[in-house]
Parts: C-alpha cells; sequence; structure tokens
C-alpha cells in the first residue's frame, strides 16, 4: 500500500468523521460552522469527482475559503460555484481550484506565478504546497484587499503585487509552474519565457463564452500541450494583449 493511498483514506476518514459529528439525518451545521462545510465541500464536491491528490485535498480541507469572499456573501463560502468578489470579478468554485492546483502538480519546493490573484484564496492553497507564490492582480483594489486576506491568515510565503499579468513577472522568475486564473485569447508568450524547462502551466483560454483549460508542459524550449476541462473564466485585462491583438 504506497503512501499516497494511505494519506488520501487517513484524510477521507476524518472529514467521514467531521460530516458524522454533525449527526445522521440533521440538518446542515449553521452557518457559523465553517469547519464543517469545508470538511464537506472536500467530500462531495472534489473527491466524489476524482481529486485525489491527498497534498491538494489536504489543503482545501484546511484553507478557509469564507475570509477570502465577500462578507453578504459569507454564508455560501462552501456552495458548488464561484462567487463575486467586486469589479466584475469571482471567486472560483471549490472544484475549479482543486483541479486547477491538482493539474499543475506542484512540488514542496516549487516558485510558482500566479496570474490572476482575485481574492487570494488560489494563491492560499498553493501557499499550503509550494515554496513560494508570486501573484499578481491588475485590479489594484483586489490585489490590496488579497495581499491584507493572506498576511491576516499568516502566508508569509505568497508575495503580491498589483500589475499586469500577461507581462508576468520577469524579475522574480524564472518559474517551476504557473497558473492563470484568467482567460486570455492565446497563451502569452511572455509567461512562456518565465516558465523553466520541465515546467507546467495551467491556463484558460478562448474568449467570454468558449474556454478550454489547458495544460502546458516545457520541454527544451517546447511546448506540449493538452485540453483538460471546459470553464468560464472572466477575460484577461491587459493593455500588452490588446496591443498584441492589433
Amino acid at each position: 500500500m504506497n503512501y499516497t493511498f494511505c494519506v488520501r483514506r487517513a484524510l477521507q476518514f476524518l472529514i467521514l468523521a467531521a460530516i458524522a459529528a454533525g449527526g445522521c439525518g440533521q440538518d446542515a451545521p449553521p452557518v457559523s460552522d465553517f469547519a464543517a462545510q469545508r470538511q464537506q465541500m472536500v467530500q462531495r464536491q472534489l473527491m466524489t469527482r476524482g481529486i485525489n491528490d491527498a497534498r491538494v485535498l489536504s489543503a482545501m480541507a484546511k484553507v478557509p475559503r469564507e475570509e477570502f469572499v465577500a462578507p453578504e456573501s459569507r454564508a455560501a463560502s462552501y456552495e458548488d460555484g464561484p462567487l463575486p468578489i467586486g469589479y466584475g470579478q469571482t471567486i472560483s468554485q471549490p472544484y475549479v481550484v482543486a483541479f486547477m492546483t491538482e493539474q499543475l502538480r506542484p512540488k514542496p519546493s516549487d516558485r510558482v506565478l500566479e496570474v490572476g490573484t482575485g481574492s487570494g484564496y488560489q494563491a492560499a492553497i498553493l501557499a499550503e504546497l509550494v515554496s513560494d507564490v508570486y501573484s499578481i492582480e491588475i485590479v489594484e483594489p483586489l490585489a490590496k484587499g488579497a495581499e491584507a486576506a493572506l498576511q491576516r491568515l499568516g502566508y508569509k510565503n505568497v508575495h503580491v503585487k498589483a500589475g499586469d499579468g500577461y507581462k508576468g513577472w520577469p524579475e522574480a522568475g524564472p518559474f517551476d509552474a504557473i497558473i492563470v486564473t484568467c482567460a486570455p485569447d492565446k497563451v502569452p508568450q511572455l509567461l512562456v519565457d518565465q516558465l523553466k524547462d520541465d515546467g507546467r502551466m495551467v491556463i484558460p483560454i478562448g474568449d467570454r463564452f468558449a474556454q478550454e483549460l489547458y495544460l502546458l508542459e516545457k520541454k527544451k524550449g517546447q511546448l506540449k500541450q493538452s485540453a483538460t476541462l471546459p470553464v468560464r473564466f472572466v477575460p484577461m485585462t491587459s493593455e500588452a494583449e490588446k496591443k498584441s491583438e492589433k
């Protein structure tokens, strides 16, 4: 029996125990009981849909999503869907966060670039799994809010800046992995340039109404790409992208 299987079974047992503690056949936990709701989210929304990585499941079971949503949406923190966070942006559905994280195959020694900080929730998940996260958000108030939330929760290995994610963060690169949480119409070459050889990038590509999530793997300077999931993210907003389209 391998180590990953043992860890996953142990985690599943703990989650089922937490659910059982609420009582069989009783109503869902009260809104204030976010910890119990979080365990139910992992069991019902992630494990049942094939999220298998024990480290990813553990991170999703630990990070308090309610700390990254708008106050008026806290009651819905663990519902199976995205939530608005202001400025026309959203916090992604928990399953999509877990799926993208698992596809990225994060390692403890990795330095990861995230394009599109948003609420900071994806950065917090990554911070549980890798050495350092460098996250860029083009909407300055969101960048400041995410940075404050991450600092309040003690995530010292997340570095946030307001800026144009299309350009990446060249002075901090190259990166072992890159995750993009907004959709350009094509893969930005500047991000490819900042990805290490043997690195992985997870990115949604397409217009507002038809997007596909891609896993890109860089081998000897060349990209191998595979489509993994139909998705719908907010479009990437970038002066650099607009210029590239002309």
